[in-house]
């Protein structure tokens, strides 16, 4: 394994287990506008994507555009289950607290969506100027565009950054910008949402705990977690 100068963590399903609750949400609210599609259906086609990309699925597969308060309002009653639901991942404050090495947040959510997410679960002092969203971008992921832009702003190579996901469409994008690529599975989602993998599409590890996060690559870590 090399050493890498940037880790760049994806945020849902990555540090904060929301992708089941996101996946419940949505299927619920495209129900009411009566388009019908499962949870596999949701990990297949919209996790890890943007919401213009959701929008262009709707559109393509169902004939259907969705109203224009549509976006607001999912997403006010999302994070409105998030209040109650939403949780950091075991360990990965932790881990992230341990790291010797600068990064950083890459995200398919909108500003709004991370910054709130990041609060609740207490993790928003971790990632203060350090947090990027497709909005940034012309293309979202699995285009390589947002890790790209993440390492020309941070000042890294992109052979040098390690890019921590969980969806196959993260895990395109980090390999189609020439980053290494870790896939996290220990969300939940890992388990209540199978995805549909790609034998074409092989990150260079899986890790189900924070726990064994920098194994491979001792020298991502100090010595012991700095103390408060």
């Amino acid at each position: 394994m090399p050493d890498f100068d940037l880790v760049i963590f994806d945020c849902d399903g990555v540090l904060i287990d929301s992708e089941v609750i996101s996946a419940r949400m949505l299927v619920a609210e495209l129900a009411a506008l009566g388009v019908a599609v499962d949870l596999p259906y949701v990990a297949r086609h919209f996790l890890g994507r943007s919401y213009p990309v959701v929008l262009a699925q709707i559109r393509q597969e169902f004939g259907l555009d969705l109203p224009p308060e549509f976006e607001d309002d999912y997403r006010r009653r999302l994070l409105a289950a998030f209040d109650g639901e939403l949780r950091a991942m075991p360990g990965v404050r932790e881990a992230i607290e341990r790291l010797r090495r600068p990064y950083c947040l890459a995200t398919s959510s909108s500003p709004t969506r991370v910054n709130r997410s990041l609060d609740i679960v207490g993790l928003s002092g971790l990632f203060q100027g350090r947090i990027f969203t497709a909005s940034e971008v012309a293309r979202g992921k699995p285009a390589p565009d947002l890790f790209l832009h993440v390492a020309a702003r941070m000042g890294a190579a992109p052979d040098r950054c390690l890019v921590i996901e969980d969806s196959l469409n993260g895990v395109r994008a980090g390999l189609a910008a020439g980053m290494t690529v870790w896939q996290f599975t220990g969300g939940s989602h890992m388990q209540g949402l199978a995805q549909v993998m790609d034998a074409n599409v092989e990150p260079h590890r899986r890790f189900a705990s924070f726990d064994d996060f920098s194994n491979p690559v001792p020298t991502l870590e100090r010595g012991e977690a700095p103390h408060e």
